[in-house]
Formats: C-alpha cells, structure tokens, sequence
C-alpha cells in the first residue's frame, strides 16, 4: 500500500469505522476544526467555530470518540454540568490526507488563507 492511499484491505475494524466516520462532511470539519486549533477544545466551542447547532455537533464528536478519531482530555464543570474537552488523535496517512491535515497536525491551507487574508486577496 502506498503512502497517503486508502487501505484496500486487511486494514483492520479500527480502520474501517474510522473510514465510515470520515465519510461525513461535518465530522471532517470537525476533526479540521480541532487540528486547526492545536489544543482541546469542547463541543460547545466548535459549534461557535462551525456556525452549526450545538446538538450536532455533540453527537458527531461523540461518532468520533467512538472510532477512536478523538480523546476525552479533559472534563470542567459549567453550570451544573460537565464540559467535555476533546483533542484529534487520529494519525493514519490517509486518513490525514483525507482531512488536508499534514503529518505534523498542521492544516493544509492555514498558512495561504493567512496570507490572502493579509493582503486582501480572494479565492
């Protein structure tokens, strides 16, 4: 199997329920989200981020913690509940690829849409 290519086979459940979990756009935004983001951060403030309701984002990070695409890290109480604080852990090659997610966690794109954004550029 090549570098950055999706398994074909023999990749394991892991793998595949990673993959199903990728299949869904909001669920990539999310994953992007967090790797754009270097650090934890809750499902509150990616619904902020991503301009989408709180209840589906809540449920898709849940989908990812459940494939193991990302980690409970951290738990803080708020108004009497819990905010849960999650970071990525994903690390497959192609599954970063399919996110545009370098091998360092660096979002593929960040640094040129900083640069338009500077000089007033547009896509």
């Amino acid at each position: 199997m090549g570098e950055g290519k999706i398994p074909e086979r023999g990749g394991g459940a892991a793998e595949a329920e990673l993959l199903v979990a990728l299949r869904h756009e909001l669920r990539r935004k999310i994953l992007r989200a967090m790797f754009g983001d270097g650090g934890a951060i809750s499902p509150r403030q990616l619904s902020k981020v991503l301009k989408e309701p709180l209840s589906n984002v809540s449920y898709h990070v849940r989908v990812l913690a459940d494939c193991a695409a990302v980690a409970l890290v951290d738990q803080k109480p708020v108004r009497g509940s819990m905010q849960h604080f999650y970071s990525p852990t994903v690390e497959r090659p192609w599954a970063l690829e399919m996110l545009g997610v370098g091998a360092d966690g660096e979002v593929a794109g960040t640094a040129a849409e900083a640069g338009r954004a500077s000089t007033g550029e547009e896509e």
